[in-house]
């Protein structure tokens, strides 16, 4: 008997038949080693999304790639060892107590053959596992970029480098040949290479043949070759001289052994005086070499120029030259076309039976699902046969049911697609629109799986859960600026004003709008739209605060006057991709602004309604890691940072508390009622909704200690210091001055927000694979009967520590020192800074903080245009968004800056502030990082000295200083103490 939804069958005369025998080596199985959170990327970003609305493997694959991961090496060489039919490895460049290198090697030992590719996550990682270990047992190192889809290309360039020959030779297919040896560069377009292949093979099958025929005519898709040097590149290109479709070249590139600065121009003057017709295109970060490229008859790409993509993609389109399900008739009449899953079903009630019938036979119906990555559901048809159905409706009913209950249990899953119907406005995670979901949407789905697995309802009457939200992919982005050709604008634009005004008149898409409006009629709470970009939370460059966040009331009684607030608020995160902050910011790092792509998360805002105020009782950020601990807390033990109202007061630098989650007793910052007065949170941040819900930052606004009191919200955290007796009271009892201890939460277990903190981190740390961070809010005016609410809002992997060790600061006196700290942050040796960038302790004024911030960053600005790294001096808190505590930069302001010394002011001390988006961007970017506070005794600052050293430039209030001989600067990891040393001082001692 005939199965409804067989494997394709060769049959005499079928053209499907002479692809057949295409592709034959297919990467079933991929060894994936990583920590659990980076396999998470793959499977929870859409992956499955990805390979239809990409277009990448798409139709061509008759199984998508089953992945197994393990988390360290030694595990892997296990795996292989039991079950070694593993078509693909990828690793990390560290993998538990081994690198890749050295896993690749004993994979090569233990007789696998198959291709080993090493990913790394951030160039300064890439540059240095390359120096230290080399890749001579590796196929291909890859850089994750934030793109998901890079996976994809990974999965394509190993299944073409095994399956080129065999398919030339058998078909004819055509090849194209990529020659890059930079592998940040080729890991960017590779995946834009083969998303336009393959859209353009499918524009290229004939109309009139099925479906299943376009399915596997698609087999016959060019290849893809990768070459890092002339020799192979040439050796490539003589392999499939007849069969190549076009060149992608760099211009200078390894040739004999030696970097060769016109090898890419010699390449192609071979290749087209062989083969005039074949199209070239060479590539370059030097604009002079368009010349070179036009006088040698190819066309140029410049490597920086921010639409080289597109410039990439349109020189595909013109020189080298996948989709529904149509539903048709026996006769080839077409009665119908779906888009998705969501109208398959839809379809299905109405089109006529003969057609199901037919599509049944022909395994039509399989084939798309495969191809649409729905791969349950094929493979659950796979065993039944035509033989078991009474006829075409007892089929219709079957199938129908069949795609129902399996949307229903993808829906389960972490992310479902957004319908009104089955969206619960106190529970759904769900999406609007394809596309990658964005690092920040990421991490709070990975952070939904490790609260299913391991339980919401872990603590007695209390709920953890990420809000309830949507997501708006990063397809709507792409789709907003191209509708309105805003793409070009906004990368050249330098007026933020002009990119938000142009954003906000833009038209939005009208399916996002209905959907949008669907979901507004579902709630009625005030909600948060927050940014979630491709490169968003990465680990090596977390963007913390560089992208806006916005909240609105949504609190009107008409939906028509909400939508447009809400549409608003997107834009305004989209335009904030191309504000100059962001580029500032961008430029500064390995990655380029064009690739950025927006996902934007709308979601529940954690807290209650306070009279006109909506805001929760405490909200914070926890890491794993303590970077300064204090004994007996020790790094592991983690940290927390807390305020009343919303977290914007510790994102920020404002006034906090902070505790270890295992040491909740040991509070540094309240050991006396001095300390206690000095430290407490005077204001909290509350989201005001008696207003109109303008979608505006202002509306978050900052309110007194007597407001949360008469709220009913300040008891709950609060104490109260009584002058006339010099007594702390944990309680609201009594008359005095009012203060932010968190004691009746602490020391009085009101709520277990400590034991809660603790067991999510590590927890996260079991996921991630190492150091997490996330961020909370906690609501507990919930009503009777029901239980508080922990809000998980944000997760994402952080930069373990250094290595122990360091430099050895002893044996220096006081004279030699431009600083010493026996707070710092980093390890190691610094020696070749010359420049100071000093705000002097007498000239500062705190009410011109703002003032000198832009003195600040206008001397960042030139000191980066130079590439000059330099030391940052200053008074107060740096990156503190209260003026009145330091000095409010952000930090595409300081980008510049290697080391940064923050020193107390002479009536206030400071401490580091772990937990900000300033600490997350300077800990991502390996700042040194020194705390003193001279007027407490800890530490020293040579003002003197400094204000002796002539100026470069200077302002009223900021010097740049230029030295002849640099600075040493020394930092010992293990005992977080570190010293900076005068010129001249490291060599004379």
């Amino acid at each position: 008997m005939r199965q409804i939804f067989p494997d394709h069958e060769r049959r005499p005369g079928d053209v499907r038949g002479s692809f057949q025998d295409l592709m034959q080596w297919r990467v079933r199985r991929v060894l994936l080693v990583s920590s659990l959170y980076d396999s998470f990327m793959f499977a929870e970003d859409r992956l499955a999304d990805a390979l239809v609305l990409g277009e990448f493997l798409g139709v061509e694959l008759s199984t998508l790639p089953e992945i197994h991961r393990v988390s360290t090496g030694s595990e892997a060489l296990d795996e292989v060892k039991r079950r070694p039919s593993y078509d693909l490895v990828i690793s990390s460049t560290r993998v538990g107590e081994m690198h890749a290198q050295e896993l690749a090697r004993g994979l090569r030992e233990a007789g696998i053959e198959v291709p080993i590719i090493m990913l790394a996550y951030h160039e300064r990682e890439l540059k240095d596992f390359i120096r230290a270990h080399g890749l001579s047992d590796i196929d291909r190192a890859f850089l994750f970029q934030g793109d998901i889809q890079l996976f994809l290309a990974i999965v394509k360039w190993a299944e073409d480098l095994m399956n080129i020959q065999h398919d030339v030779d058998t078909m004819g297919v055509q090849v194209i040949l990529v020659i890059e040896d930079n592998i940040r560069y080729y890991s960017y377009f590779l995946p834009v290479i083969y998303t336009a292949v393959l859209q353009n093979t499918a524009s290229l099958v004939p109309d009139g043949i099925n479906l299943a025929h376009k399915l596997l005519r698609v087999k016959a898709r060019p290849k893809i070759v990768l070459a890092s040097d002339y020799e192979h590149a040439w050796d490539y290109f003589q392999t499939y001289e007849a069969n190549i479709l076009g060149v992608i070249s760099d211009v200078d590139f390894p040739k004999d052994g030696e970097l060769c600065a016109d090898a890419g121009v010699q390449f192609a003057r071979e290749v087209l005086q062989r083969h005039s017709d074949v199209p070239v295109v060479l590539d370059s970060g030097r604009r002079e070499n368009a010349a070179l490229a036009e006088a040698t008859g190819t066309s140029f790409l410049h490597k920086y120029s921010p639409t080289l993509l597109q410039e990439l993609s349109r020189f595909m389109g013109r020189n080298f030259g996948f989709g529904p399900f149509v539903f048709r008739m026996p006769d080839g009449t077409e009665v119908a076309r779906a888009r998705d899953l969501r109208q398959l079903e839809r379809a299905l009630h109405t089109v006529p039976a003969e057609s199901i019938w037919n599509h049944a036979e022909h395994n039509d119906f399989s084939t798309w699902l495969k191809a649409h990555t729905e791969f349950d559901i094929a493979y659950r048809f796979r065993p039944l046969k035509i033989s078991q159905f009474d006829g075409a409706e007892s089929l219709r009913r079957f199938v129908i049911d069949a795609i129902r209950t399996h949307r229903e249990e993808r829906r389960r899953g972490a992310v479902a697609d957004f319908e009104a119907g089955r969206f619960n406005p106190e529970r759904s995670f769900a999406r609007i629109g394809g596309g990658a979901l964005g690092g920040k949407a990421r991490g709070l789905a990975f952070a939904r799986r490790l609260l299913k697995d391991f339980g919401e309802d872990r603590f007695e009457n209390v709920r953890l859960a990420v809000p309830p939200s949507v997501i708006i992919g990063t397809d709507v982005f792409d789709e907003f600026l191209d509708a309105n050709d805003l793409r070009d604008f906004a990368l050249r634009a330098e007026d933020d004003d002009e990119i938000e005004a142009r954003f906000e008149s833009a038209p939005f898409p009208l399916r996002i709008q209905r959907d949008l409006r669907s979901y507004l009629e579902l709630v009625h709470y005030p909600l948060a739209i927050r940014s979630s970009s491709l490169l968003e939370d990465a680990k090596y460059q977390p963007f913390a605060g560089v992208y806006q966040t916005l909240m609105i009331a949504n609190n009107h009684a008409d939906v028509d006057v909400r939508l447009p607030r809400l549409i608003r608020a997107v834009k305004r995160v989209y335009a904030s991709t191309f504000a100059q902050r962001a580029k500032r910011y961008v430029s500064a790092t390995t990655y380029r602004l064009e690739g950025e792509k927006m996902a934007v998360i709308v979601q529940r805002v954690v807290g209650a309604l306070h009279g006109e105020r909506f805001y929760p009782e405490l909200a914070g950020v926890a890491l794993s890691q303590n970077f300064y601990p204090v004994h007996p807390v020790k790094a592991e033990d983690g940290l927390a940072a807390v305020a009343l109202g919303l977290g914007e007061e510790v994102a920020s630098g404002g006034i906090c508390l902070r505790f270890s989650p295992r040491h909740p007793d040991r509070l540094l910052q309240m050991s006396s009622a001095g300390d206690a007065l000095r430290n407490s949170q005077r204001e909290f941040f509350a989201l005001s909704v008696g207003k109109t819900g303008r979608a505006r930052q202002g509306e978050i606004e900052r309110y007194d200690l007597s407001v949360a009191e008469e709220d009913g919200t300040l008891a709950v955290v609060g104490s109260t210091y009584s002058p006339e007796n010099d007594v702390i009271y944990d309680s609201l009892s009594r008359p005095g001055t009012r203060l932010v201890t968190f004691a009746p939460i602490l020391k009085h277990g009101l709520f277990p927000l400590a034991p809660i903190l603790s067991d999510l981190l590590e927890l996260g740390t079991y996921g991630a694979g190492g150091p997490v961070e996330i961020e909370f809010a906690v609501n507990l005016s919930t009503p009777p009967g029901t239980p508080k609410q922990f809000g998980f809002l944000q997760f994402r992997p952080v930069v373990p520590a250094l290595d122990p060790g360091g430099a050895d600061i002893n044996g220096y006196e006081s004279g030699q020192l431009v600083c010493q700290s026996g707070s710092v942050l980093g390890s190691g040796r610094l020696d070749d800074i010359h420049d100071l960038v000093v705000v002097d302790s007498d000239a500062f004024e705190r009410s011109q903080s703002r003032v000198v911030a832009a003195q600040i960053a206008a001397f960042n600005a030139r000191l980066c245009a130079a590439e000059t790294s330099y030391v940052l001096v200053g008074v107060g808190r740096w990156g503190s968004a209260d003026p009145l505590l330091g000095i409010p930069v952000s930090w595409d302001q300081i980008s510049g800056a290697r080391v940064i010394v923050e020193a107390g002011f002479r009536d206030m001390a400071v401490s580091p502030s772990q937990g900000t988006h300033f600490f997350q961007n300077l800990v991502a970017n390996d700042v040194g990082y020194f705390t003193v506070n001279p007027e407490a005794g800890e530490g020293l600052v040579d003002w003197e000295w400094l204000r002796g050293c002539p100026a470069k430039d200077e302002t009223p209030f900021v010097r740049h200083v230029r030295l002849d001989m640099p600075v040493t600067v020394l930092m010992n990891g293990t005992r977080h103490e570190g010293v900076i040393l005068k010129p001249g001082v490291a060599r004379s001692t």
